[in-house]
């Protein structure tokens, strides 16, 4: 046990926890203000409930030794935490600490997948589709890609620092699911549905960066070089993606928006963080831009494609987790991976395919389960919210409360309200209204 080491995880699980409760800002903000309380709770719930699944059987399932030898899933050897104490090791950390860390990105895994449903979903739904979901979905891809023995890792050899499939595309594509299952919010493509709180949307993006230097530099699970490496790869992507996304809002808006500055610096930070420990400085910067471009188009697909992914869980998180997968596999360089080069620096094309396979199993699988998941729990109990609870907004249906003591003078920001020209990504610009209107 190596007590620089611990003292270092020891922040960055604070620091990835703190994510969650920035992220419900982020999304609160996002949303109209007759639902923004439920979006928090969305969050925060979700704390609770991965937190305890995860003690009782998370953990081991993702984290103890691979059952069968088929890198799939672990066994229950650490059922409640058995056989988990202090003088535990793993590494150089102790072994409780190790599952806190892995714990902060369990919660905020799920927390991110809300963000598809935002102002539609049932709260006793969401709670019990979050409970399954940890374990059928979340658990056996931790186990494939961060787990000892799992398959992504120990067979394929795909590279994968800090979870971008994991985290990124796990939410994406479940997110993806969900959203279809639910259908789109009532006025999605006709009413404009912009964020209620830009301030609000900006402090929840700052907390978020803050925490990703946890996220990705913890990755190194010690105080050492590659923790450092990580840190500034992130710093770089993450204002990288963000000026790559205020330029595609001025070249194809006219104008940069403040929530363009938050959701591209998101984006850059979602591409490197499987990228943090295998890519150099310049190529962090690569990673963060492209994905700011990239996410800042994919964003506006929703519309063409009917799909109401309310908040861009799949625009950004989806996307920005398969750009940062991918472009490991043209621009991973030995002198931060210890052996395997991308495509660009001489290591051929089997890097670059699997990552592919690494991010159309774990695409494919979490989309699969959770589109299944969301039918059933929709048959047995509903998930979608009524149409009177969504007009009047969840927060005063569902929990009695309402954000702000004047927010029925803001709902007429949420219905009526034609988009105005370049609308960014919560409504289509002039150019695409009338088709899709």
């Amino acid at each position: 046990m190596n007590a620089g080491d611990t003292a270092w995880l020891l922040a960055a699980t604070a620091l990835v926890l703190l994510m969650t409760p920035g992220l419900a800002l982020f999304y609160g903000g996002m949303v109209r203000s007759k639902s923004v309380l439920n979006m928090l709770m969305m969050s925060f719930v979700s704390i609770a409930l991965v937190t305890l699944m995860w003690l009782v059987a998370g953990y081991t399932l993702a984290f103890g030794p691979d059952a069968g030898g088929l890198g799939l899933i672990g066994d229950l050897s650490h059922l409640g935490m058995h056989g988990v104490g202090p003088t535990s090791v793993t590494g150089h950390v102790p072994t409780p600490l190790f599952a806190a860390f892995e714990l902060s990105f369990a919660i905020i895994t799920a927390a991110l997948i809300s963000g598809a449903v935002a102002d539609r979903a049932r709260f006793g739904a969401w709670v019990v589709f979050v409970l399954v979901w940890t374990l059928a979905v979340y658990v056996p891809v931790a186990h494939w890609v961060f787990g000892t023995g799992g398959w992504v890792v120990s067979k394929l050899h795909a590279l994968d620092f800090a979870g971008g499939t994991v985290v990124e595309v796990c939410s994406g594509a479940s997110g993806l699911a969900l959203a279809l299952v639910l259908g789109p919010r009532l006025g999605f493509r006709k009413d404009a549905m912009r964020p209620h709180n830009l301030p609000l949307v900006v402090l929840g993006a700052g907390l978020l960066w803050f925490g990703w230097f946890g996220f990705n530099a913890g990755s190194a699970l010690g105080a050492n070089g590659m923790a450092g490496s990580a840190f500034l790869n992130t710093q770089a992507a993450g204002c990288a993606g963000l000026l790559g996304w205020l330029m595609v809002e001025k070249r194809r808006d006219g104008h940069a928006t403040t929530l363009g500055a938050a959701s591209g610096s998101v984006a850059g930070l979602v591409a490197i963080t499987p990228a943090c420990g295998s890519v150099d400085l310049i190529g962090a910067v690569v990673v963060g831009l492209a994905a700011g471009v990239l996410c800042s188009y994919a964003v506006s697909w929703k519309f063409r494609w009917g799909v109401d992914d309310s908040l861009d869980v799949v625009g950004v998180h989806l996307m920005g987790g398969i750009v940062g997968t991918l472009l490991i596999g043209l621009l991973a360089t030995s002198s931060m991976t210890g052996g395997p080069r991308g495509l660009l620096y001489g290591g051929g094309l089997g890097q670059l395919g699997r990552q592919a396979v690494a991010v159309a199993a774990v695409g494919a699988y979490a989309f699969a389960v959770t589109y299944g998941l969301g039918r059933a729990i929709e048959r047995l109990i509903g998930f979608r919210a009524s149409e009177e609870e969504e007009r009047t907004g969840l927060d005063l249906t569902v929990h009695a409360e309402t954000a702000y003591d004047h927010g029925v003078l803001t709902h007429g920001m949420a219905g009526g309200a034609p988009f105005p020209a370049g609308a960014g990504h919560f409504g289509p610009a002039a150019k695409d209204r009338s088709p899709l209107a």
